[in-house]
This record gives structure tokens, sequence and C-alpha cells, in this order.
């Protein structure tokens, strides 16, 4: 299945970069794409349980599903990753 989420602290291209890589590891995610303009992250997946591992790396990366909790951590979290994501 393909789904869409929309995610918080997005803010550039670094951003998605580390958000693709991150995913490429989860078992089942394949296709990741990113959208800046959309704040969003599109992939395919097979299980429920791969949709909640995918929610979860995103999270700790920082960039967590709109209307989940985005606490100061994880929004200082997100700016270590995307100036990871722009090093690559």
């Amino acid at each position: 299945m393909r789904i869409t989420l929309f995610i918080q602290n997005l803010k550039c291209s670094g951003c998605g970069k580390t958000i693709v890589s991150a995913l490429k590891t989860v078992p089942k995610i394949e296709s990741t794409s990113v959208s800046t303009e959309n704040n969003s992250v599109s992939f395919n997946y097979e299980e429920a349980s791969d949709l909640n591992l995918a929610e979860e790396t995103l999270s700790r990366l920082g960039y967590p599903v709109d209307g989940t909790s985005n606490t100061l951590l994880k929004k200082a979290t997100s700016f270590v990753s995307c100036a990871i994501g722009r090093m690559k």
C-alpha cells in the first residue's frame, strides 16, 4: 500500500535526504519520496506494523507526523537531522 504522511519540522532538501536514507533501513518500506512543499513523505508499506515503525523512525529523527506530539527536543533533533542530510 502507498501512503502519504504529513510531517512536522520539514525544512529543506537536507531533511528530505535524511528521511529517505533512514526509511531505506526500515524493512518493507520502499519507494520513499519527500515533498518539502507539502511537508509530506510518501512510501509503500506492507503491514500496519511497518507503517508504525516508519512513523516511529520519523519521530526519532525529529519529524513527527502531524497531529502527534512535537516537543522542543524533536524540533532540535530535526535541525541536527537536517544538517546531516545537507552534508550527504
